[in-house]
């Protein structure tokens, strides 16, 4: 969702601050500062604070490889097969290139079964589908090619959008979210957990302004009876982009008592993640590695004639902003995997699309994108090994003059 949401933001935010002192919907207390660290959700330690301390993650890591070598010993194997990681970004409607993308790469025959999948905002939504493999397919299908903008949000008044805490209703949204996240997904995904396999989405804690990483394959596992609502309102979360979808209150438990966080889209903080930095994967055993990227945007120039206008303008840096932090996340990620020894891949969509965007969740638009991803599958994607700008660095010859 871009320029449309930008206005209405901005609009909204210039009319709050003539109106500061209006009535605004309620909340429980936020969780003190001094206690962040300790919140945990109903579910138990199912996130990872990874500005913080990485320690946890680390450790689930560990436990993953414990669990997979387990696995493959049940099977009479004890060689550690190639590890895949997929990386899916946000991209509103721009979803539907990875989904079609992932259905292309499926009907190919080369789409492996991932290690680890992650993903954010619209890739928070397609990771479920994408970590069960083909199976679901169908459902990508369905969400990308078949939803319009009354399945997803219901426009809100400007008024009502400017007292309540956003300009659209999101529950049509949460209601497709919780017809495909069944009682029957959530015990496949907690099945793949114990094979060693990781579904990871990302959030934003507006509280605390920092990023929280949430593992799904542990919330599905659980057997707290909170647990399906908890994972539905992480994906929803993950895409609510802040002042044009509701925030998504999370109920944590400090010491006993009970606090909320405000959670809203994970692209607040990063447009697409693998894993925090700080952690290297260098020292566990010998494998090959291989990272996707579904980039849901495009990477060339997106020109277009500014007015010279205060909301124009605005808008247009926001935009600038976003597309910026999205390409940055791609080198952080690509400077992992060069000290990591992982196979970097990306793919985003081409600068060839030209389908209209007529308005947010345009069917036809999305149908057009979805065949664009799907078709670049199938025909065998020469997958881009480096990020967008970056040049191969040039290997030197035994001939080179001073070698």
């Amino acid at each position: 969702m871009i320029g449309f949401w930008r206005k209405f933001i901005i609009v909204a935010g210039a009319t709050q601050l003539a109106l500061t002192g209006c009535a605004t919907p309620g909340r429980l207390p936020a969780v003190p500062i001094s206690e962040a660290a300790s919140a945990v959700p109903t579910a138990g330690p199912v996130r990872f604070l990874v500005t913080r301390e990485t320690d946890s993650f680390a450790a689930e890591a560990r436990a993953s490889l414990a669990k997979e070598q387990l696995w493959l010993a049940s099977q009479g194997r004890t060689d550690l097969p190639p590890a895949y990681f997929l990386a899916i970004s946000g991209g509103g409607d721009n979803g539907a290139y990875g989904a079609g993308f992932l259905n292309g790469w499926s009907e190919a025959g080369t789409r492996p079964q991932f290690k680890v999948v992650t993903g954010v905002s619209t890739g928070a939504l397609i990771s479920p589908f994408a970590f069960l493999g083909p199976k679901y397919d169908y459902v990508l299908t369905r969400v990308y090619t078949e939803t319009s903008q009354k399945d997803i949000f219901k426009k809100r008044g400007i008024v009502k959008g400017i007292f309540g805490d956003a300009m659209a209703d999101s529950r049509p949204l949460a209601g497709v979210i919780a017809s495909y996240v069944t009682p029957e997904l959530l015990s496949e995904i907690a099945a793949e957990y114990a094979k060693g396999r990781i579904l990871l989405v990302g959030t934003a804690n507006l509280d605390s302004l920092e990023p929280v990483i949430w593992n799904m394959t542990a919330i599905a596992a659980s057997k707290d009876p909170g647990a399906k609502k908890l994972f539905e309102s992480v994906l929803l979360a993950s895409a609510s982009i802040p002042g044009a979808f509701p925030p998504v209150m999370i109920d944590v438990n400090v010491n006993g008592a009970r606090y909320q966080e405000m959670h809203v889209d994970g692209g607040t903080m990063a447009q697409v993640f693998l894993y925090p930095p700080s952690i290297s994967v260098a020292n566990s055993p010998q494998r090959k590695r291989v990272l996707y990227i579904i980039r849901n945007a495009r990477l060339d120039p997106d020109w277009s004639s500014v007015e010279r206008r205060t909301l124009s303008i605005a808008t247009r840096a926001i935009g600038s902003l976003t597309r910026t932090q999205g390409v940055g996340d791609l080198y952080r990620i690509y400077a992992t995997t060069q000290r990591d020894g992982i196979d970097y891949n990306l793919t985003y969509i081409p600068a060839t699309f030209s389908t209209p965007h007529n308005e947010e969740f345009d069917t036809a638009y999305m149908r057009s994108l979805y065949d664009v991803g799907k078709q670049a599958a199938k025909a065998g994607y020469q997958w881009q090994k480096y990020p967008p700008g970056f040049e191969a660095p040039i290997q030197a010859s035994a001939t080179t003059p001073g070698n």
